[in-house]
Formats: C-alpha cells, structure tokens, sequence
C-alpha cells in the first residue's frame, strides 16, 4: 500500500511506541507539576509585590493609586496565562498513563486531544507575543528615539 494513501486505521501502537508515549507522558506530568509550583511561587510575589509597590510609594511620597493592585493584577494575569498549559500537560499524562495501562482507545484519544490544546494555545500565545514585539518595533521606528 503506498504510503500517501495508508490509512490512519492501520496505524499500531507497538511495544516502543507505548514506551515512548509512556515517558513522554511522565515528562509531561514533571513539567505540569513544576508549572504548578512556579504558578503558586508567582501568585504569592504577585501580593507581596502589589503591597510592597503600595508601601515603596508611601515612603517616598509618591502618589499610590492603584499601583500595588495593578501590579497584584500583572503578576496574577501571568499565572493565568502559564497555568493553562500546565494543566493540559497534566491532563495530557493522567490520560495516557491510564489509556496505556488500560489499553483504552478513548482515553488515548483523550489524552492526545489535551497535548493538541496544550500546543495550540502556545502557538497562539507565540502569535500574541511576536505580533506584540512587531507592534514594538514599529512604534520604535517610527517615534525614533535616537539613542
């Protein structure tokens, strides 16, 4: 059978194919947990950034505002933004884990559909951060600062 016109159905998950979607997953579960832990480290230098930014003013007389609570704000988007990859990653593994010992077809589909999700919300953070960097550098072109 040629190999453009192979279908999908044939497709086999032999003992190294198993073995690597089992460690893959295992890296997946590792930087999960370690996302996790950096969400959690972000959230709490994100408060005592916001009340440490609100108290620096206080000191040297400048005007507080919001500034504490928008930089609260900042630091908590982050996580926001870092946690949902972590939890696709994480989801990605206790799927694959249970479809390889239990030989289930849907939760390997399953697990497959969260590692897909995981790279797509990626990629279209990548498009955010890169157009984001475009808009930059045009507006530094154009202001020409003159350094």
């Amino acid at each position: 059978m040629d190999s453009n016109n192979q279908n999908l159905v044939d497709l086999q998950l032999d003992e190294p194919v198993s073995s690597y979607l089992g460690e893959t997953a295992k890296w997946a579960k590792f930087l999960g947990i370690v996302g996790f832990v950096v969400c959690g480290f972000i959230a709490i230098i994100g408060i005592f950034a916001g009340s440490t930014t609100s108290t620096a003013l206080i000191i040297v007389g400048g005007n507080t505002g919001m500034s504490g609570v928008i930089v609260t704000l900042i630091y908590l988007a982050v996580v926001a933004i870092y946690f949902f990859p972590c939890l696709y990653l994480f989801h990605f593994d206790n799927k694959m884990q249970r479809a390889l010992r239990q030989n289930d077809q849907f939760l390997l589909t399953y697990s497959f559909k969260n590692l897909k999700s995981c790279y797509k919300y990626l990629g279209i953070l990548m498009i955010i951060v890169l157009s984001l960097y475009a808009i930059i550098f045009i507006i530094g072109i154009l202001t020409d600062s003159g350094f």
